[in-house]
C-alpha cells in the first residue's frame, strides 16, 4: 500500500507536541525526559471534560496536533483509534467495586471503560459523523493500526487520521501488564500527495523473523520498547529527518510491516 503522510500529532514523556518532538527526532536537538502531564481537552464540552481520562485525552491531543498543522476539519474526517488497552484507572475503580460488598458499578465508569469510548468523545469533541474504527492488537496496535489506517485511504477515503495511544495501568494491573509512561501518536494520511505532504510511505506486510528498527535515543528506545503505541517511534524519527529510510516494525508474532519512506 502507498499512502502519503500529511501531518503528526505526538505527546509523551519530553516529547510535547510534534513541532517540539519533531528537532529531538531527527536528532538535531538532545533529549530531555520530562513528566507528561495529563493534555488540556478543551475542546469536549465542560462536563465530558470532567468524566475523561488520560487515554482520551492523548487521542484528542494528538489529534488536534495533527490537524492544527493542516486546513483540515475533522468533522468529516474517517478516523482509526488503536490502543494496546483500555482505561487502566477506570478498570482499576471497577474491579476494586466488584470485589467490594455493593458492587454497584458507576455508569459514568462503565461506558468509559469500553474500548471505543476515546472515538466517542472526539465526535462529541468534533462533531464528526465520520466513519471510526476501534481495535486493539496487544503491542501491535500501532501496526495493525496503521494497516487499517493506510487500507481505508487506498480503498476510497480521501484521506483518514490514526490515532493510536497507551497509557500505564495501576497496580496490580501494572505488574500483569507492565506499560510504561503514556504516550500517543497521530499520523494523517492521504490516498494522493497534497501540498503538506511530509512523506510518501510504501507499506508492506512481510513473514519471518526481523528485527525490529530502534530509536538511537537510549532513553526513547527505552520508551519504545515499554509502550506499545511508542512503536511508532521509528517511523516518526524517518518522518522527522526527512530522509529516505526504510523502517521495519513488528506485527502479529512472526510478521513484520516494511514501510519504505520517502520525502514527499
Amino acid at each position: 500500500m502507498r499512502v502519503f503522510v500529511e501531518s503528526v500529532g505526538l505527546i509523551g514523556p519530553g516529547l510535547p507536541g510534534w513541532q517540539a518532538a519533531r528537532p529531538v527526532l531527527a536528532g538535531v536537538q538532545p533529549y530531555a525526559h520530562s513528566a507528561l502531564n495529563p493534555p488540556r481537552v478543551d475542546i469536549l464540552p465542560a462536563a465530558e471534560r470532567r468524566r475523561t481520562g488520560l487515554p482520551v485525552k492523548l487521542a484528542i491531543a494528538v489529534g488536534q496536533d495533527a490537524l492544527a498543522q493542516t486546513g483540515r476539519g475533522a468533522d468529516q474526517l474517517p478516523t482509526v483509534f488503536s490502543a494496546s488497552g483500555g482505561d487502566g484507572e477506570v478498570i482499576h475503580e471497577i474491579c476494586e467495586t466488584l470485589a467490594g460488598p455493593e458492587r454497584l458499578v458507576s455508569p459514568t465508569r462503565f461506558h468509559n471503560s469500553v474500548h471505543n469510548a476515546p472515538a466517542g468523545y472526539w465526535s462529541i469533541a468534533t462533531r464528526s459523523q465520520a466513519k471510526s474504527t476501534s481495535l486493539c492488537c496487544r503491542d501491535w496496535s500501532f501496526a495493525a493500526g496503521l494497516v487499517e489506517a493506510a487500507t481505508e485511504v487506498v480503498t476510497g477515503s480521501e484521506a483518514a487520521l490514526l490515532l493510536c495511544y497507551d497509557a500505564r495501568y495501576p497496580e496490580p494491573l501494572h505488574h500483569l501488564r507492565p506499560v510504561a509512561e503514556a504516550f500517543a501518536t497521530a499520523l494523517l494520511l492521504t490516498r494522493v500527495r497534497t501540498a503538506d505532504a511530509a512523506s510518501e510511505l510504501s507499506i508492506e506486510l512481510i513473514a519471518g523473523h526481523h528485527a525490529d528498527s530502534p530509536v538511537l535515543n537510549v532513553e526513547l528506545e527505552a520508551l519504545r520498547k515499554g509502550n506499545p503505541a511508542a512503536r511508532a517511534l521509528p517511523l516518526l524519527a524517518a518522518i522527522a529527518t526527512g530522509k529516505p529510510a526504510t523502517v521495519f516494525v513488528d506485527y502479529l508474532g512472526d510478521g513484520h510491516l516494511r514501510i519504505d519512506l520517502r520525502a514527499s
